[in-house]
């Protein structure tokens, strides 16, 4: 023990940031300078081993991270990553929920849910944390909608604007909802496509819209494109997330368009957008915090979950382009959401499953506030509340 405590403190941090929750608490225990290693925020050995507990693949904890909140060598910092992550379940019925400062629930609610959610907040961060998580938790398990009787969604129109609209949320269907849209637009002949944009932890932007090989670029949306590939961001070969260089006008697997990279103009129908600079462009989202599975967002994430790029061989590239509007909404994740189980076990759902099958039915309000934080290289000529063109 002398021989290992003589060792440099960030050595010693490294290790023990190497062990699970149960044995860390042991071993911080045992002397006191290990102690003091373990209680220096800026060593913080567990940070990874909270980390690992609560992105376990098969969703269970450990045992010891129910009461973790009663040991004082934990450093308070560690509480936003589990309140951010944890399952709301887990969070409102068994763990033992630590004092936080009021600037610390705030950085917990804004981490975990959509900025248009803090219309609920009450009296404080605190209390709008634990009540919106009730709410998303009885959501997600039930088809209650007493909550929230009225569903707002996005339209990103191929003119460059956009609406905001509602529909009842008790008989809500995204699909419904912008078959009618297409009935509309002349495209009800061609088949809807749907993809995942973004995951957070307890709700995923949806994107429904048609692809095609227009005549003229007269039908082409492009801020659905740029939605779903950001300029100059690419899947590599190397399934990395890239910038295409401005030599080569590389683009996003399956773009039609080439976007060079210094300077970076956002080529947007009746207009040209501002120059900006990649680097400054693009940062890893964390307001709010997407899920592993979407974790380098906007950039492109390796593991089989951002399917952005989804089939690009098949359907978008061969001149296919997203034309007419494209739909925008938030899904609600539920225990049935996200899979479907076959023999060999799960597998990640894609396109039209997506919004069809159990658990894949409850949505919850989206608005531009949100639409900002996922996508703020997306520049609306317009933005408008309710139906209509806002004059």
């Amino acid at each position: 023990m002398s021989a290992f405590e003589s060792l440099p403190v960030e050595l010693i941090a490294d290790i023990l940031g190497e062990l699970d929750i149960a044995s860390l608490t042991i071993v911080s225990s045992l002397s006191r300078r290990l102690r003091a290693i373990a209680s220096d925020p800026s060593l913080n050995p567990w940070r990874r081993p909270i980390l690992r507990t609560l992105r376990n693949p098969d969703g269970e904890y450990e045992p010891a991270l129910k009461h973790l909140s009663i040991r004082q060598t934990v450093s308070r910092h560690n509480w936003i990553e589990i309140l951010s992550l944890g399952k709301a379940e887990y969070l409102l019925f068994e763990m033992t929920l630590p004092n936080l400062a009021e600037a610390e629930w705030e950085e917990c609610f804004r981490r975990r849910f959509l900025p248009g959610w803090t219309k609920w907040r009450g009296s404080s961060w605190k209390m709008a944390f634990l009540k919106v998580l009730h709410r998303v938790w009885h959501r997600s398990h039930s088809s209650c909608t007493a909550d929230e009787s009225w569903t707002k969604y996005i339209i990103l129109n191929r003119t460059g604007s956009g609406n905001l609209l509602e529909a009842s949320s008790r008989n809500y269907s995204p699909l419904t909802t912008f078959h009618e849209i297409k009935l509309q637009n002349n495209l009800a002949h061609l088949q809807t496509q749907v993809r995942l944009v973004v995951e957070f932890r307890d709700v995923r932007i949806i994107a429904l819209g048609v692809l095609s090989k227009p005549r003229s670029s007269f039908s082409v949306n492009q801020n659905a494109r740029l939605l779903l590939h950001p300029p100059g961001v690419t899947k590599g070969a190397d399934e990395g997330a890239h910038a295409a260089p401005a030599a080569a006008g590389n683009v996003s697997e399956g773009s039609e368009e080439g976007f060079p990279i210094a300077p970076l103009h956002l080529s947007v129908v009746g207009r040209t957008a501002r120059a900006i600079n990649l680097k400054d462009a693009y940062r890893p989202l964390a307001r709010p915090l997407p899920s592993p599975c979407h974790a380098n967002y906007p950039f492109y994430t390796p593991g089989g979950e951002d399917k952005r790029w989804l089939g690009n061989e098949d359907l978008e590239e061969n001149g296919r382009q997203w034309v007419g509007p494209m739909m925008i909404t938030a899904q609600l994740i539920g225990p049935q959401t996200k899979y479907f189980e076959i023999e060999e076990g799960r597998t990640f759902l894609q396109d039209i499953d997506l919004v069809v099958g159990p658990g894949r039915n409850q949505y919850a309000s989206l608005t531009w506030e949100d639409m900002k934080a996922i996508a703020p290289w997306v520049e609306l000529t317009n933005m408008v509340n309710g139906p209509g063109l806002g004059h």
